[in-house]
């Protein structure tokens, strides 16, 4: 009779267990498509909050109204750069289409130290010698390549352009969640509690949204700045493409990588080019504090929160762009250094424990001895 009762209540604890585990699948597989979606909404939502509570506080404690305003003013401040990025970006390709088409491509000349560097030099030179003859002739040669490589970097803008309507689509949930950031911190508090336990629940709600605007503002928000001061110094003084070059700082800076890379090849064609010595010497120095404004900043903004190390970082973002194209870059960054942080207080909150218990146990032989 026992092990026919055991049996039955087994059975039961299955059945349970096998309909929780396809109900929790079948809810994953449907809100799949839109986790990252979600997942952003949230970080920007926790990155804002500060911004939107003390909008708040001038407008009578409106939140729902506060929250409004300040999606708008960022959705202003998104769409302008990134029309003025679209637009010099549309302007450079179809100047140079129109340019090879009608032959008035005109190639610099090139210098002889260029044939002097080593294990390329002379090919170099060579390339650009037959382009400063017949630009033509040379874009004809390279037709096949130069498709490949104009195809990939269609592919890159179309990842941009959906990365970019992701962004707006996110931005407007994470207002929703900012109207609601009572309950939803209440629910948040709830949760790792649930998780942690009462006495780590408060302390985990909060490592983490110190980590999400940590990363938000010293990772993102910094190589956005960046970014724009950097394109906005290619478009006034003409570099082709500044678009592309300002959007290649933007996603470098995300990855931690200096903006040099950008900024430095840009510099040596304005000397090329530009007749005035004067114009060129002032653009590298602009260019030179634009690209060292994130060692500025950075002490400032991670500072005040927790400094993840540059590799996870990197990591994050190259592993999230990997997965999840140029939104992913975004948000593996913030998730992966989230995860670190969660993971290191976990470690360090154990070693801590077994410090103190280890303090103890001495104490309690010391004491005995005497």
């Amino acid at each position: 009779m026992l092990e026919k009762m055991i049996s039955h209540k087994l059975i039961d604890l299955f059945i349970r267990v096998g309909l929780i585990g396809f109900l929790v699948i079948y809810c994953y597989q449907i809100f799949k498509p839109f986790i990252g979606l979600m997942l952003w909404s949230v970080i920007l939502a926790v990155a804002f909050h500060p911004m939107q509570v003390s909008l708040a506080r001038r407008m009578g404690d409106k939140q729902g109204r506060a929250a409004t305003v300040l999606v708008l003013v960022i959705l202003l401040c998104v769409l302008i750069p990134t029309a003025l990025l679209a637009i010099s970006f549309a302007d450079s390709a179809t100047d140079l289409v129109r340019q090879v088409r009608d032959g008035s491509l005109k190639v610099p000349a090139p210098r002889a130290f260029v044939a002097e560097w080593p294990l390329l030099g002379d090919k170099l030179y060579a390339l650009w010698s037959a382009a400063y003859d017949d630009v033509g002739a040379v874009a004809a040669k390279f037709e096949p390549k130069i498709r490949t490589v104009t195809k990939e970097i269609l592919g890159y803008a179309a990842s941009a352009g959906s990365a970019v309507l992701k962004f707006l689509v996110s931005l407007v949930l994470a207002g929703v969640w900012m109207a609601y950031a009572s309950s939803g911190h209440a629910a948040a508090r709830a949760i790792a509690n649930r998780m942690a336990g009462p006495e780590q629940g408060d302390a985990l709600v909060r490592l983490s949204t110190t980590t999400i605007r940590a990363v938000a503002q010293g990772v993102i928000g910094i190589a956005c700045i960046q970014a724009l001061l950097l394109g906005a110094g290619f478009i006034l003084v003409g570099v082709p493409a500044a678009g592309i070059l300002a959007l290649l700082v933007l996603l470098l800076g995300i990855m931690q990588v200096p903006a040099l890379l950008i900024s430095l090849p840009t510099v040596i064609y304005v000397f090329m080019t530009n007749d005035s010595t004067i114009m060129a010497i002032m653009f590298a120095i602009y260019t030179i504090v634009a690209g060292s404004v994130d060692n500025i900043l950075k002490p400032f903004m991670l500072g005040r929160g927790v400094d993840a190390p540059m590799p996870v970082i990197l990591l994050g973002a190259l592993g999230g762009m990997a997965t999840g194209g140029i939104i992913g870059l975004f948000l593996g960054s913030v998730m992966l250094a989230l995860g670190y942080q969660l993971f290191m207080a976990w470690v360090y909150n154990d070693s801590e424990q077994e410090s103190v218990g280890a303090t103890c146990r001495q104490e309690s032989r010391d004491s005995s001895v005497e």
